[in-house]
């Protein structure tokens, strides 16, 4: 039995996005170069506190993200960061048709202890 305790919280005020990014034929793995870089500076970004990349099992082209923020002076913050500029010369070349933006915003998150750097080592 296991002395951690799962992560339990109730996320008043966030504000959260899910993302659908088609690539261009076979630019999937480009594409998530450009997110990994983007995700490794994330501490650039104090307000979003949250950030998933996700790969599509039924397409070969799309990568899905969910990130959320602290607030809405986050999410803005964010929109004007540096750092997503940079990832907003990045992406371009890489993106195909119709990508999207859903808001669905967090209000509670649990989460197992088995989901930590110490369990899974750092694999990012």
């Amino acid at each position: 039995m296991s002395d951690q305790q799962p992560l339990d919280a109730v996320l008043p005020g966030r504000i959260g996005m899910l993302v659908r990014i088609p690539t261009l034929p076979g630019m999937r793995a480009a594409a998530l170069d450009a997110l990994n870089r983007y995700v490794d500076d994330l501490d650039e970004e104090p307000g979003t506190e949250a950030f998933l990349v996700c790969v599509d099992p039924a397409d070969a082209d799309v990568v899905w993200l969910y990130e959320w923020f602290r607030d809405e002076q986050a999410l803005e913050l964010h929109r004007s960061a540096p750092l997503f500029h940079r990832l907003m010369t990045e992406l371009p070349g890489l993106v195909g048709e119709n990508p999207g933006i859903m808001r669905i915003d967090p209000l509670r998150l649990r989460m197992s202890p088995a989901v930590s750097t110490h369990s899974f080592g750092d694999h990012a």
